[in-house]
């Protein structure tokens, strides 16, 4: 995987992900988004970047250059009661599942986060159903600390977390760990 920095050329492919059903299922309401909602957002993944010094990367195939989704860092905002936190998340177009992708750039941006932005703490959440990221949380080291449900849109999720002292035993003895420079970027 390549994880890059944001351009605006990546809309059609955001919106193309971002307005399917499937994918959407377990994020907030379920609700697709539209062409102008995925040009908001993609605005505002770029200004987060700036603002905080890290955030949502653009995830591409390294060998063919296709944009199939993004991972990253960002503030769970939506979930008052975990605050102050910063959330690791992934959405990958469908066609990108089962590959191994969520968990290759999950791993990097989880990296960079630790090590690069001197986190302590990483949490994520999950629709309690959603047992794909589930699995990937698992494969990063993330433990469930407990459940809740998300104010006004009283979704069901699974707060999971890992600390940097957490990651750094586990990548001494973890060989998927990814090392800075293979971050792609």
């Amino acid at each position: 995987m390549t994880l890059r920095g944001w351009r605006n050329d990546d809309l059609d492919s955001l919106a193309a992900i971002n307005a399917d059903p499937e994918v959407m299922r377990y994020i907030m309401d379920g609700s697709v988004r539209d062409r102008r909602q995925s040009a908001d957002g993609l605005q505002k993944m770029i200004a987060n970047w700036q603002e905080r010094g890290y955030g949502l990367f653009a995830v591409e195939v390294r060998e063919t250059g296709v944009f199939v989704g993004w991972a990253g860092l960002a503030v769970p905002d939506f979930l008052p009661e975990v605050m102050p936190a910063v959330e690791i998340g992934w959405r990958l177009d469908r066609r990108s599942w089962g590959h191994g992708y969520a968990t290759e750039a999950a791993t990097a941006a989880l990296r960079f986060g630790f090590l690069d932005r001197g986190l302590d703490r990483i949490i994520s959440v999950r629709h309690v159903d959603n047992d794909r990221s589930a699995r990937v949380m698992e494969k990063l080291g993330l433990t469930r600390e407990f459940d809740t449900v998300v104010p006004g849109h009283e979704q069901p999720v699974a707060v999971h977390a890992i600390t940097r002292d957490q990651y750094r035993a586990r990548s001494a003895t973890d060989p998927r760990t990814l090392r800075l420079g293979e971050l792609g970027r």
